[in-house]
Formats: C-alpha cells, structure tokens, sequence
C-alpha cells in the first residue's frame, strides 16, 4: 500500500515517477506525467495577473494536475458545476479568468520544470458552489487545511475497506465537492489509482468493474437506476466499496443495491458548506443511525434541527453551523427527521412545503414528490412535481392526469385549507437532477414553463429514450400559427427536442448544426405524440423522431459540441 501523503506535500514530497495515477482508455498515466503536467499549469498561472481562477476540465487527471498547479501558482481555484454561458456569465465579475475547457480559457505551458516548496494549509485554494435548490448557487470558500483534514478523514474511515489494488470509480461529477473529495484528492493523497472518466451509464459502470477491483463513488440519483438487466454479479466480484452522497439513500435503492451489486453504499451526510458530518451503512438494518466523524460534535438547535461543530469548518472546531435538516439524536450519532419545515404564506395562511410533500408521499400514489411555488400573473400557487408509485400509475392510466390530479388534491384537503392546494401537477419516471444528482428548484418550475411538453417516458437506455407527449392547445406555439388552422410551428418541434434531449442525455452546450431535417406531417392541437431520441455520443449526434398514430411528423439529427455538462 501506498503512503499516504497531505495535500501540502503531494507534489515537494513526491512519489516515485512509475507509481499510477489514473488510467484513461486503457492508458496509464503515472506520477512523472502528473508531476510534469501540474508544472505546466502553475507556469501558466504564475505568469497571468489576479489570484481568483474558475477551472472547468472534464478528465479528472487533467483537472488534478490543474488544480496542484493552480495551488502551487498561489491561486485560488473557483469551481463551476457546468460550463453553461449563464453559470459562465454569473463567473465573470467573481473571478480574474478562466482556465481549462472555457472559451478564452489558460492552457497549461508545455515543457515547464517546477521546484515544489510545500504548500500553507492556511491558504485560500477553492471556492465550491451550493447546487443552488433555491435557483441562485451561493459561493462557499475553503482554506487547504479544511480539505486537508477532510481527505484525512475519510482516509481513516475507509481507505481499509478498499484494500490493496483497487481503482476509484466515479459517476459523479469532480467539480462538486463530494466529487472532488472522494475521486481526485483522497485517491491522490492515498496513491490510489482512479479512472479519468466519469461513468454516466450503469453499462459504463459494469464495463470498468469488469476490469478488476474498484470502488465506486456514486450519487442516490445514479443508485436508484441501476437496471437488473445488465450482469451486476460478474461485476460485483470487483466491487470493494460503494460510496453515496447528496441525499438519504431511499429504500428501494438501497434494497436493489444489496440484490445487485451484493452490499449496501457507504451512505455520507454533509453538504458543501459543512464538508462530511457523519456516514452510515445499512448491511441488514433500513433504520440504522447516521454516526458522526471524527471530531464532530453534533447538537439541536432551533426547531430540533442540526447544529455542527466540525473540523472540517474553518476555524476548525470553532464555529457552529446551522443545518436546515431535522434530528433526534441518539448514541454515537443522530437520526435524520426530514427537512425542517419550508415555511409559505398563502392566501394569509403558513403552508408548510415540506409538510405537503411528506402527505403526498403517505397518501400511496407517489413514491416522491416536491412541491414549488409558482407566480402565475399576479398570485402565488403551489405546484407539485411527483414521481407516482403503481397505484397512482394505474389511476393516471384509468382517468388520466386529471384524475391523478384530483385524488392527490383530495388526500391534501383533509391536511390542509382549500385555498392551499396545489393547482399545477407533473409526472415524471425520475427526478431531473444536475451533475451532482441533486435536484435544484429551478429545474422543478422550468417543467410548468407553458412551452414545454408534459412527458411521460415509455423506453429508455444509455442512447436512447422514447417519450410520450402532447401538442396542447393551450400551447403558446400554437396562438398566431395559424389563426384560422393553428400547426405546430417546426421551430417548436425543434426546441422540445433539444430540451427534452437535454434532460435526458448530457449533451454539450454548444448547438452545431442540423442536418437531415424533414417535417413530413402538420401537428395540430390535442395530437398525442411519441418522440423518439437516440444520442450517439461519439458523434455529437442527437437524431429526434416525432410520430403519432397517423404517422412520422417529423425527424432528423442534431449536432452539439463544446464541453459536456
């Protein structure tokens, strides 16, 4: 086994230059590449002014390099989650310049030598960002003492568990911060080789197992999609852990992962601003107790929510932070109590958010949902987003969505006062969620944007998805278009074709060009459509198909680039 170096003396300590750091592609890229790279970099930084950097890379042994480099250069590393113009525009005033795959971005300097001086745990490195659940991200910063302490921790918690060969795996994304943490500076602190891809498909993820022993680092959202078609017991011989965060792992989860893959996840509670709190594992028990890290001290603060003090904050120790999440604590640890209530006012009454989503989820016709508000002219209404269980599946199939709407409103009204109810409703088979497996507001109410297609999936693979929708005649696309016969314009068609694409695929930002588009058929109010997707990757290629039982509407390709999402 590798000795375990801290982040300061990584680079002014060393490794010796053949030791592995990552592979990609069946290459293997050892510590002299690495070493060699992370020079170019902090040559690159050195010779730019300002000190405050947003680095985008997607293959993690480039952003590793870039990162100690960066640090090395005596700068502070800004981490977007995407490399959307809107998250990139948001960057501009916070940040001195961009490094990486954004447009304008610094390259490293090709053949640069470096002398590595050991670096200041007290130094400003990184600025993470929340994942924005009220839709506005907020900038959370971190000295190098407080990832130092953390890469320690769960170095000490579970570095044993992997034992001697095995590699990192990763679904989730390196510019969050579990991602960062637990696929790029535990495995390079540890010597501990990881993959350079991300795997964003359960085929991807048995593929690399098949290659021999790993551990996997993966979110609920990647967890709850694992399909029992695929040969999760081959590949579980080489499973040596496997890592969740970003939310409670639910049951059915957790209950297919010990079918398929053979144990359950190493579940992690924490968030960006706090680093880890505490972890669990649930081999045999679904209630088992969250127990905390090492030097947290948990308490109740107000309304019985959890209070931290952590070494993983800075001043480590010092300060307290106020969680929004709901406890009981108990021996050794806490026990997770949901949400603290998100409180409304409606029509001149409290509604309690949280309150609403746990009754929907009791009443048996959704097994999740969220509630958001809506302006909707010039008042406030409530909307609900739910994934419905096979009970409510089969009331949406019988009646329709109407009447799903209303036996899910006639559970609420014996909780809650009529002029709370929800008034907007959407079904969906899974959650939207970002790079992080997280689910942001913003994402929830862009589903009510008047222009967008109710769905419902019906097939979906790693390429390939296919949907059912309506062309409503409520629908904006359809007022000036015709007066007299009102079609639906071929622009629209388009547009619910990259978005829906985009919800579905991590398509690049960057719209190319279209090619092979015909529009064969019109498509009038009330038409029932089935819209079929295939994502080629390796091409860029997004090919749409719109039918319905009259025929082929429309198809075609379309082609993306940039960097993906």
């Amino acid at each position: 086994m590798a000795e375990r170096l801290d982040i300061e003396h990584l680079l002014s300590q060393g490794r010796p230059g053949e030791a592995m750091v990552a592979s990609r592609d069946g290459e293997r890229l050892d510590f002299a590449t690495f070493a060699a790279r992370a020079a170019g970099w902090r040559e690159s930084f050195a010779r730019q002014p300002g000190t405050r950097w947003a680095l985008f890379l997607d293959d993690t042994f480039d952003f590793a390099a870039a990162l100690l480099g960066a640090w090395h250069a005596g700068r502070c590393v800004y981490l977007p989650s995407d490399a959307r113009p809107a998250t990139l525009e948001r960057l501009r005033s916070e940040v001195d310049g961009f490094a990486g795959q954004l447009p304008g971005a610094l390259a490293p300097v090709d053949g640069a030598r470096a002398r590595w001086s050991p670096l200041s745990p007290d130094a400003e490195a990184l600025v993470v960002y929340t994942s924005g659940s009220s839709g506005e991200p907020t900038a959370i910063p971190k000295r190098l003492g407080q990832l130092t302490r953390e890469v320690s921790t769960l170095w000490h918690l579970f570095e044993a568990r992997l034992g001697d060969g095995a590699r990192v795996l990763a679904t989730v994304s390196h510019q969050h911060i579990y991602g960062l943490l637990f696929r790029v500076l535990w495995p390079l602190t540890a010597g501990r080789p990881f993959l350079a891809r991300s795997l964003p498909y359960p085929e991807d993820i048995v593929a690399a197992l098949e290659e021999g022993p790993a551990a996997l680092v993966a979110s609920p959202a990647h967890l709850k999609r694992l399909p029992a078609t695929l040969d999760w017991a081959r590949a579980a011989r080489h499973l040596r852990a496997v890592f969740s965060s970003g939310g409670p792992l639910p049951a059915d989860a957790l209950h297919a992962c010990r079918a398929l893959l053979g144990q359950a996840p190493v579940e992690v509670y924490g968030s960006s601003e706090t680093g880890g709190i505490a972890w669990r594992q649930r081999a045999d028990d679904d209630a088992r107790p969250w127990t905390v890290m090492p030097g947290v001290l948990p308490s109740v603060g107000a309304d019985d929510t959890l209070a931290v003090r952590s070494p993983h904050l800075h001043p480590p120790g010092e300060a307290t932070f106020q969680t929004a999440d709901r406890v009981r604590l108990v021996a050794d640890g806490f026990e997770l109590l949901g949400r603290g209530d998100r409180l409304l006012k409606l029509e001149e009454k409290r509604v309690s958010l949280t309150a609403m989503e746990r009754a929907l989820v009791e009443g048996g016709l959704a097994r999740e949902a969220r509630v958001v508000p809506l302006t909707e002219g010039h008042r406030l209404i409530l909307a609900v987003v739910a994934l419905p269980s096979e009970s409510g599946w089969r009331v949406h199939a019988e009646g329709g969505k109407r009447a799903l709407n209303q036996a899910l409103r006639e559970q609420l009204a014996r909780r809650f006062e009529p002029g709370a109810l929800p008034r907007r409703f959407r079904y969906l088979e899974a959650m939207p969620v970002n790079s992080q497996g997280k689910t942001p507001e913003a994402a929830l109410t862009a589903l009510f944007d008047a222009r967008r297609p109710s769905t419902r999936v019906l097939e979906r693979s790693a390429e390939r998805v296919v949907l059912a929708l309506e062309a409503k005649a409520d629908s904006p696309y359809f007022r000036g278009h015709f007066p007299s016969m009102p079609i639906l314009p071929g622009v629209a068609q388009l547009e619910w074709a990259i978005q829906l694409g985009r919800e579905s695929f991590p398509l690049p930002p960057d719209f190319l060009r279209m090619e092979a588009v015909k529009f064969q058929q019109l498509i009038t109010p009330g038409t029932h459509l089935t819209l079929e997707l295939t994502w080629a990757e390796a091409k860029g290629s997004l090919h749409f198909k719109l039918t319905s039982t009259a025929g082929t509407h429309a198809s075609g390709r379309i082609l993306f680039g940039g960097v993906p999402r």
